[in-house]
């Protein structure tokens, strides 16, 4: 497979409530087209959401979908039926699982100033499954798994599509086999050959990413040989 790219600010601008953003992931699956592009595995969405100084989403809910979210800049406190009252900071994530219980909330940035995070859906495997809740702060210098893994653990969500988060320095690099999509949310980096920035979402096969200088990089992948 070669390597693509999708520019983010190729996209036009959406948003909703206090909440500007680009969709570069709306897979078929929900209702995408032609604009953004299909997802990998049961991952069917990505959105790069700024909020308004002081905005919202405003309270609602979800049911069967994992909703994966990725603090880029500034914070986030979280309401809501799961965890209510957590906040979130730069470099760090949440991972809700709606599942046949379903789970409501709303996002605030609590700031004077806009924040930036980047929002994530997969479907889930299992209908039915009770709701749930993971926090995670992420590593500097590796990939920290954000979703996804074996069903005998309880460190992330599990599921066959998993999702990693990676901060780096210049010159630190990380490499997976298989398909992937990755998407730069800091930084610059040269991704299979290709020069890659903030706001490029990348598909191939094969992964080898160097950063040029610090970035963030978020990593979708398939392990098909993750036991259930």
């Amino acid at each position: 497979m070669n390597t693509k790219i999708l520019q983010r600010d190729s996209l036009p601008l959406g948003g909703f409530e206090g909440i500007k953003e680009h969709r570069l992931v709306v897979d078929h699956k929900i209702g995408g087209d032609s604009d953004t592009w299909d997802g990998l595995g049961s991952f069917v969405y990505l959105a790069d959401a700024r909020y308004n100084p002081n905005g919202e989403s405003k309270r609602h809910s979800h049911k069967e979908i994992d909703v994966i979210s990725v603090i880029v800049e500034g914070r986030v406190d979280h309401e809501g039926s799961m965890k209510h009252g957590q906040s979130l900071n730069t470099n760090q994530a949440q991972a809700q699982r709606a599942g046949g219980e379903g789970f409501s909330h709303n996002e605030i940035n609590p700031d004077n100033s806009k924040n930036r995070m980047i929002q994530l859906w997969v479907l889930p495997e299992i209908e039915g499954e009770p709701a749930s809740y993971k926090f995670y702060n992420l590593e500097e210098g590796k990939l920290t798994r954000i979703y996804g893994g074996k069903k005998n653990q309880n460190k992330t969500l599990y599921s066959h599509t998993i999702m990693e988060v990676g901060i780096f320095s210049a010159k630190q690099d990380v490499s997976k086999s298989g398909s992937f999509l990755a998407y730069i949310t800091k930084g610059e980096g040269k991704l299979n050959d290709k020069v890659v920035k903030d706001g490029d979402l990348i598909r191939g096969t094969n992964l080898n990413f160097t950063a040029t200088n610090d970035a963030q990089i978020i990593i979708i992948s398939i392990d098909n040989n993750e036991e259930k």
